[in-house]
């Protein structure tokens, strides 16, 4: 199997058991935007990161600015002293509403796009450089996602991942309660190789973000984690339990399931214009 048909077989891996999937009481597909929201205030207070330092340096002279899979800013806000224009895509209006209210505090122009990617790379114009944060575990077509942010580019490409699928965090859980296995794939050295076989060879950073607190309290880690494993109401201590077991009761309170502190940077160069 090609290195293409692995990323999106392993992908499709991840599809929730059908039974399982309906003894869930609420949606396991959470979206806590309050996590985002921190990170990207986070970033606005101290940047950090290789593909912080790798956008940054892309902007001499400064330019433009497409952030795909926006969120609340995280990956474009921090450019801004260096921006001559921001756009910004994610199919969240929630959080594309934090990003126009932070953007607005920098006074760089900045614009945007409610839709996903790549279907609203037809809704934008290039820039000189595309952001790209924790989105690309999302693509089951991985050629066509790629494509889209290379040919907005005319500089470089800077895109963040996790070391392997976020998701992977909640294994231990998903056998504990569901007696189930979980994919343990795909992982950026997937997405490596998927982009070789497609021509491109990015640059590779390793890095590791600083612990933080991305949840407001433990109460909202358990709610959250109870739903993502499509567990009832009424099995909530189980999950405190266990979550306070695994060390999750004190301290910071990470959010499982999204991208981790281990954090892989990928840049290469545009093609537009």
């Amino acid at each position: 199997m090609d290195a293409i048909q692995h990323w999106r077989a392993a992908l499709a891996a991840w599809e929730i058991p059908p039974a399982v999937l309906a003894e869930a009481e609420d949606s396991p597909w959470v979206l806590p935007r309050h996590v985002f929201v921190r990170r990207a205030r986070s970033q606005l207070t101290r940047p950090e990161g290789a593909s912080f330092d790798a956008a940054w340096q892309a902007l001499r002279p400064p330019g433009s600015v497409l952030d795909v899979g926006a969120g609340a800013g995280a990956a474009s806000l921090p450019l801004a002293p260096r921006c001559t224009s921001i756009t910004a895509v994610d199919s969240d209006p929630g959080l594309l509403a934090e990003f126009d209210r932070r953007a607005a505090a920098t006074g760089v122009p900045a614009r945007t796009v409610r839709g996903t990617w790549p279907a609203a790379s037809e809704d934008v114009p290039d820039a000189d450089v595309v952001v790209c944060h924790h989105v690309l575990y999302n693509a089951p077509d991985l050629p066509a996602f790629v494509a889209a942010l290379t040919a907005r580019a005319r500089r470089l490409v800077v895109l963040d991942l996790a070391e392997r699928h976020p998701l992977t965090a909640l294994n231990a859980l998903w056998l504990r309660f569901h007696g189930i296995h979980r994919p343990d794939g795909p992982t950026a050295d997937d997405a490596v190789a998927a982009l070789g076989e497609l021509g491109i060879v990015a640059d590779v950073a390793r890095w590791q973000r600083s612990p933080t607190t991305e949840h407001p309290d433990f109460d909202t880690l358990v709610e959250v984690t109870r739903r993502r494993l499509c567990l009832p109401r009424s099995r909530t201590g189980e999950v405190a339990e266990a979550l306070g077991e695994a060390g999750h009761g004190s301290g910071s309170v990470p959010d499982l399931g999204s991208s981790g502190n281990g954090i892989v940077t990928l840049t290469w160069p545009g093609a537009a214009g």
